[in-house]
């Protein structure tokens, strides 16, 4: 768990666009953090032996399969090369999470509760507002 994902100002104010932003480097810390398998198929052993020294081993479809899977994917931060970063109007990473912000508080639809929690958080809130008078 992290704390204060979203939190701006010493935590006295809140940032859904931090919050996205925040969210991103979790998600690539995370994987950083689930590490990689090493083995002969991750070691690409077979593919060595193929292209041998000297070879492109960039080109090769293992290669790419295995860095689409290992590589920690950024959806707000952009990884461009900056020529073409600069092309596609050179976004900024603030302005992608406003973006998504904005996408989220259009069409997100949240799950409803299950019907004993629902009744157990009113059983909690009734108890508090009792406990005041």
């Amino acid at each position: 768990m992290l704390y204060g994902m979203g939190m701006l100002e010493m935590g006295q104010t809140f940032s859904h666009t931090q919050l996205v932003l925040d969210a991103e480097i979790a998600k690539m810390v995370r994987r950083v953090v689930q590490g990689i398998d090493v083995n002969d198929d991750t070691l690409a052993v077979k593919e060595i032996k193929d292209v041998g020294p000297g070879g492109n081993f960039l080109t090769q479809q293992h290669t790419i399969d295995y860095m689409h899977e290992e590589q920690a994917r950024a959806d707000i931060f952009d990884r461009q090369m900056r020529e073409n970063w600069e092309k596609s109007g050179s976004p900024l990473a603030r302005e992608k999470a406003e973006e998504r912000v904005k996408e989220i508080f259009s069409s997100h639809e949240p799950e409803p509760l299950d019907d004993d929690v629902a009744q157990k958080l009113e059983e909690i809130v009734a108890s508090a507002a009792g406990e005041e008078d």
